[in-house]
């Protein structure tokens, strides 16, 4: 008696996004797929979040390797005596690549033993407060923000200033987000930044900005470890957050895990 194919696992799933599927499993996945909406739905968003992480850095990957590791893939490759060593060493760096997908800001944090995000207390802080703001401000009708979104090139100019770096204000509204405006706040290396968004129903999100790196006089504090996106569910509200040259970013929700990434996203591609 033949027994049913198992349902495709996320490793299934995700060869088959990739084109790396086993030819023996790919007919029982695509059949899955057609069986089922809501997992055709996951893996739709699974091909645009791919697609628009190589849209995003598609123009590195035609840039030669940095100096530094070409010697070490040269030494690497060269007792094994084969073009397909040195090839598989490149298509390892590739995966790296689009795990990581801030790119050397990724490859930055894990070059440094210890100096993961978990296990930064500036930036555990950080993710903290952006959660804190949200959940504090959102909820407000009449007072939500300081300076409202009529006033955005003023509420832009003022956050930089204080913020001592430029700012701006990311574009939401293909995901049907505008902007509701922006406040100042408080942090523990100095001034920080609130955007908050809202969509037709009333649902908010807001951008979370501020300094990781402490600025002291006569000292050069240990830059804040840089990363990829991650997923942050301390507090009560959940967000994405990345760190870039010294600063946070967090995007923080009450919403799906794939709509808040869409969201970073939008960001990331906006501040960058």
């Amino acid at each position: 008696m033949n027994r049913p194919a198992p349902p495709p696992s996320d490793d299934d799933l995700h060869a088959w996004v990739d084109g790396q599927l086993a030819p023996e499993r790919r007919a029982a996945v695509e059949a899955a797929l057609a069986d089922d909406p809501a997992l055709a739905a996951r893996v739709s968003l699974w091909q645009a979040q791919r697609d628009t992480l190589r849209q995003l850095h598609a123009e590195l990957l035609h840039e030669p390797a940095p100096a530094h590791l070409s010697a070490v893939l040269e030494r690497e490759a060269a007792p094994r005596d084969g073009w397909w060593r040195w090839g598989g060493i490149a298509a390892g760096l590739l995966i790296a690549f689009g795990a990581g997908w801030l790119g050397n800001a990724q490859w930055s944090a894990t070059q440094r033993p210890g100096t993961a995000l978990a296990r930064a207390p500036a930036v555990r802080e950080f993710v903290h407060a952006a959660s804190l703001a949200h959940q504090v401000y959102t909820p407000e009708k009449r007072h939500p923000v300081e300076v409202a979104a009529a006033e955005q090139q003023h509420l832009v100019q003022w956050l930089s200033r204080r913020l001592d770096r430029p700012l701006k204000v990311p574009d939401f509204s293909t995901l049907g987000y505008t902007l509701v405006g922006g406040r100042l706040l408080p942090g523990e290396n100095g001034a920080r930044a609130q955007f908050m968004f809202e969509d037709a129903a009333g649902e908010r999100v807001t951008l979370y900005v501020g300094q990781l790196d402490p600025k002291t006089a006569g000292a050069k504090p240990a830059p804040a470890p840089e990363t990829a996106f991650r997923f942050a569910t301390e507090g009560a509200v959940p967000s994405f957050y990345w760190v870039d040259q010294g600063f946070g970013y967090a995007v923080a929700g009450r919403l799906p895990r794939e709509t808040l990434m869409k969201l970073a996203t939008l960001a990331y591609r906006d501040l960058s």
